[in-house]
């Protein structure tokens, strides 16, 4: 593994810096307070000034994978790890991913589109959302189901004739609210019979406009309606699209699913690195400003012990989640789903380890918008749970170890009838066990 970055991601890195600097830490403030007075069915205006800034600074979706993008959009056609830096620059602002046009649920949308759309979806509905002109809605989690079981949803994809007729009951489908939303990809269940569990689900593309769409409610996240994803409840009734609409075929939307969610769980958790950054950077500045009880917070032991920590476990996750993006580039996302499903426990619970010590050392302020460390809390607490809840991934990861380890013995002592495997087990019983000789520091 090799993580030096390349000439081209050193000058993405500094340009990025910089627009941060000019554009995006001053306008936070005017970011908040349009956020919040808008509402979930509006949109900070501040962001529409600010995306033409950031595609005429080249530094405009970046997310975009090699041969996806546009050859004239020169940012473009990044490998994950090259991506990895610049997405956590971005993520030490919550307003920053979208002013770039790498926000989700865009950003994962936009590579369904160009990894598996024809050519007349990528017309429609690929183009707009790379100019930015409009965003977009991706509908998989049920209220009515267990979701983190996605072969559970109950949404039905059902043919009739030249369309499908999509019914069912989403929610936190993240950006339906938002004014810009044009279209929606929709999960569901196309062939609920099939005796294969992750061949009966489809994914389809359903235009937000379309008769049988209704947006029931937005989703507070603490209480957040504004800065966040825009979490909505979504209802399908009978909602009928052309036939056209389906992406990639019928049964395939586990497959799409597994390429949309990996790149996109290395980009939620490199922006909990950068996010966690700037959070320890504040804590760093308030604990040698405030001094109750005649002494700077910097000189408490608890204090020092809460930074230095703070500073291992970021380290930690960013180098997991670089080496994920690695393995993703070098073997593809089946071969890395023990690092992307390790990232996803990690980065989270980091980030809301770091935020959490942070609004300790602020105090009373540290749970007022004034310093957005409670929606920076807000935002790390809920992806915890998206893209698939940390329980999931922890099963996975030692579902993955086990069977790493089951037919492998590393305390061999030499030859194969050192090594006891479950083959010989099943096929021999006692007389396996008793050909096996243990290392002698295991009988003692």
């Amino acid at each position: 593994m090799d993580f030096q970055h390349s000439a081209k991601v050193l000058d993405l890195q500094q340009r990025l810096t910089e627009f941060m600097a000019e554009h995006i830490y001053p306008n936070e403030h005017r970011y908040f307070e349009q956020a919040q007075a808008a509402g979930p069915f509006g949109h900070p205006a501040v962001i529409d000034e600010l995306k033409p800034l950031a595609r005429a600074s080249g530094l405009w979706n970046l997310f975009l994978p090699p041969g996806h993008g546009p050859a004239e959009q020169p940012g473009t056609g990044l490998s994950n790890l090259e991506y990895a830096p610049l997405c956590e620059i971005m993520g030490r602002s919550l307003m920053a991913p979208e002013v770039f046009n790498c926000a989700a649920p865009d950003t994962g949308n936009m590579e369904v589109l160009a990894r598996y759309g024809t050519q007349e979806q990528r017309r429609q509905w690929l183009e707009p959302l790379l100019a930015g002109e409009i965003r977009s809605a991706f509908a998989m989690t049920e209220p009515l189901v267990a979701s983190s079981d996605a072969t559970s949803i109950e949404t039905s994809i059902r043919r009739d004739r030249d369309q499908y007729v999509v019914t069912g009951r989403k929610w936190f489908t993240t950006g339906a609210t938002d004014p810009r939303c044009r279209i929606m990809i929709v999960m569901g269940k196309s062939d609920p019979d099939a005796a294969d569990r992750y061949r009966q689900q489809s994914m389809i593309l359903v235009p937000a406009d379309t008769p049988g769409v209704r947006v029931l409610r937005p989703l507070p996240v603490f209480g957040y309606l504004g800065p966040l994803d825009k979490a909505c409840e979504v209802v399908f009734e009978d909602a009928r699209v052309p036939a056209g609409n389906l992406l990639l075929g019928e049964g395939r939307g586990f497959e799409i699913a597994q390429g949309r969610l990996g790149p996109g769980r290395i980009h939620h958790c490199m922006r909990l690195v950068g996010l966690a950054e700037r959070v320890l950077e504040r804590m760093c500045r308030r604990a040698e400003l405030r001094a109750p009880f005649g002494a700077p917070l910097s000189q408490q032991t608890v204090t020092l012990e809460r930074i230095a920590e703070s500073r291992v476990l970021i380290e930690q996750a960013r180098l997991l989640t670089l080496k994920a993006a690695w393995a993703m580039d070098s073997s593809g996302s089946k071969a890395a789903r023990a690092e992307i499903a390790m990232i996803k426990v990690v980065a989270p619970s980091m980030a809301c380890q770091v935020i959490d010590w942070a609004i300790q050392a602020f105090g009373g302020a540290g749970v007022t918008d004034d310093f957005g460390l409670a929606a920076a809390y807000a935002v790390a607490r809920l992806l915890r749970l998206a893209d698939g809840p940390d329980e999931v991934h922890r099963n996975q990861v030692a579902r993955l170890e086990l069977r790493r380890h089951r037919d492998t013995d590393p305390a061999r002592t030499g030859g194969g009838a050192d090594v006891l495997t479950l083959a010989d087990v099943e096929r021999d019983g006692a007389a396996a066990r008793a050909r096996y000789r243990a290392p002698s520091e295991f009988l003692t």
